[in-house]
């Protein structure tokens, strides 16, 4: 009869694994990104964009006086309820188990769309630039940047009251009611968006709004139900 073959036992070590591993911060923060729909919101913030250029560009709903900054100031609350929106996780908030992370997480990311929304609004606004033709935003980018970081300020305290998935209600509410103030001709610093590009009550009320909001997300999140929703 011919020997049996010898059974050769694999074993695991540190050596079998592979040598090159994502750390896990990197990790953490690519399901941080995933789980909030980022890629999807920057799509969305790049649609903001292109209609505010197509706007500019073709005369889409740009008045004078004070209907000159109907169209820019809906587009501003639509990109801060958006960026609001991606405060919800169907998943909850797993990250709560990391700790230290989340407090860093949650402002970065808030922070970094703001910046995106801001910068795709600008482009937008510089393509159909033309000074020839008397195409341009009125006031330029300073009522852009403030009312964006006052109504995102809203949805972020929205999302404290009544979660990420409907905090998008409070700044496409609050575009309403400066929408209201302007053609009234009322001028609070609250309302912001009806006020001169560099006036400063309406800069220190916007950015007051965002501070609050941007500190209170950080220490407690957004509202979560039990269901995760």
């Amino acid at each position: 009869m011919s020997a049996l073959p010898d059974v050769v036992a694999e074993t695991w070590s540190p050596d079998a694994s592979p040598r090159w591993r994502v750390p896990a911060v990197v990790r953490l923060l690519g399901l941080h990104l995933r789980s909030r729909r980022i890629p999807s919101a920057l799509i969305a913030l790049l649609a903001c964009g292109v209609v505010l250029g197509a706007a500019l560009e073709y005369h889409w709903w740009y008045g004078t006086g004070s209907a000159a900054g109907e169209l820019p100031t809906l587009l501003e609350g639509c990109a801060a309820a958006i960026i609001g929106v991606t405060t919800h996780s169907p998943f909850g908030e797993p990250e709560r188990a990391t700790g230290r992370w989340l407090p860093f997480l949650r402002p970065a990311l808030i922070l970094a769309l703001c910046g995106a929304a801001i910068g795709f609004l600008a482009a937008g606004a510089a393509v159909a630039y033309s000074p020839h033709a008397g195409v341009g935003l009125v006031g330029g980018m300073l009522p852009v940047a403030r009312n964006l970081l006052g109504f995102t300020g809203v949805a972020l305290l929205c999302s404290l009251a009544i979660g990420g998935l409907l905090s998008w209600i409070g700044p496409l509410a609050y575009v309403g009611i400066c929408q209201c103030a302007a053609i009234a001709n009322y001028s609070e610093p609250l309302t912001w968006a009806s006020r001169p590009p560099a006036d400063r009550g309406g800069w220190i009320a916007a950015l007051v709004v965002f501070a609050v909001g941007l500190a209170a997300f950080t220490i407690r999140g957004p509202r979560v139900r039990p269901s995760g929703e």
